[in-house]
């Protein structure tokens, strides 16, 4: 059984966790540049996701105090873009806070938290969490984790 965890803007990344197999299978956050900016590449999501059908469980995530218009609408666009490549795939899509699974997890707080977590409770891909860049790596792994431990007896909000 796959189950999706997805850390969601150009910086996130997917994680696929196969709980039966105990496998997990880590994409960055597949992007491509358009006027010289990064944004995350719909056609490439679509294709890490299409050939496993499986739960996804997307972090649900909003506006932050002190963020600029412009990011925003970025960040926006690429959150968007990850929700209509599930829907279209038909997949059962489920939202997570990062304050749940954080909590649920014992994540400590801090981007060094979710890697270091990752690390404990993915011992076999530690190597996928070493370089302080793979927080979001970490945030999908756990996410995904999340969602096989305490998110697939939830309700779809699909």
């Amino acid at each position: 059984m796959i189950c999706w965890g997805i850390d969601p803007g150009v910086s996130g990344a997917i994680c696929c966790f196969d709980y039966t197999e105990g496998a997990v299978d880590i994409f960055d956050m597949p992007i491509v540049e358009v006027r010289g900016k990064k944004e995350v590449s719909p056609v490439l999501v679509r294709n890490i996701l299409r050939d496993l059908p499986g739960p996804v469980f997307v972090e649900r995530v909003g506006a932050r105090p002190g963020q600029g218009v412009s990011s925003m609408f970025n960040f926006g666009k690429s959150y968007g873009m990850v929700l209509g490549v599930v829907a279209a795939l038909d997949y059962s899509l489920h939202y997570v806070t990062p304050q749940r699974w954080q909590r649920d997890l014992h994540v400590e707080s801090g981007k060094d938290g979710s890697r270091t977590r990752a690390m404990q409770l993915l011992p076999a891909y530690a190597q996928e969490f070493r370089r302080r860049r793979d927080d979001g790596r970490a945030d999908a792994a756990l996410i995904a984790y999340w969602g096989v431990s305490h998110g697939l007896s939830v309700e779809s909000d699909d």
